[in-house]
């Protein structure tokens, strides 16, 4: 059973998500502010959803930066209010896997979930480890390490790494990039391709990902 942090401060919504996913057999916990959900951090959880604005000090960006403290490759889904394209940007940026705008349907909020968690913790058949350009990734583990130094990346930065490992010299295009990534219901900016693979190249630089401008990339090996 999946456990789920849900940080929410509008209490007639947050009753009826915690019951809807209740009845899909799943241990979801409620948080009503960020510094209630702050106690929540060490406690294991396999996802969390984090409302942007929340009342008190403690936004829901401020969360994510200490969950990554803690658990570099945590799912995380964003919900907002505000339907602005900064509010989508920001929530990537800081390593958010999915944003949901308000009103959002509980189903809809229901499948995310599952396809991040599946993508997330789906066992891999083998342990197959593979060595590229000096860097060491256990597909096991979803770890990556650099001469025995692990380097921490976020799970969509992972899932950005895999996708291109499994397509070497293959090019694709920002929008491929979208749907393997984020999924085919995603509908942010393709520019949050650009800004992920920004920040995968600042951990690993010695990834030889060529940019094809104008169309996408591809993994030089």
């Amino acid at each position: 059973m999946a456990r789920i942090a849900f940080v929410e401060d509008e209490k007639n919504l947050a009753n009826l998500i915690v019951k809807y996913f209740q009845s899909e057999n799943y241990d979801i916990v409620w948080y009503e502010t960020g510094e209630a959900a702050m106690e929540g951090i060490g406690e294991h959880f396999d996802l969390w959803i984090l409302d942007i604005m929340l009342p008190g000090v403690l936004s829901g960006y401020d969360l994510i930066r200490n969950i990554r403290k803690v658990y570099p490759q945590m799912p995380v889904i964003f919900t907002s209010a505000r339907d602005q394209d900064i509010d989508k940007i920001m929530g990537l940026e800081l390593g958010g896997d999915d944003y949901v705008s308000k009103p959002y349907s509980i189903k809809e909020l229901i499948l995310r979930v599952q396809r991040i968690l599946q993508r997330t913790y789906e066992k891999t058949a083998s342990d197959k480890v593979v060595v590229l350009n000096e860097y060491t990734i256990d597909l096991a583990k979803r770890s990556v390490s650099f001469h025995g130094e692990n380097i921490l990346l976020t799970s969509k930065e992972y899932d950005l790494l895999v996708f291109f490992l499994k397509h070497p010299a293959n090019a694709f295009s920002r929008e491929q990039i979208l749907n393997a990534v984020w999924g085919t219901d995603y509908f942010g900016s393709d520019r949050a391709v650009d800004d992920l693979l920004r920040r995968l190249r600042q951990k690993m630089p010695k990834l030889s990902i060529e940019t094809i401008y104008g169309y996408g990339y591809r993994l030089l090996k």
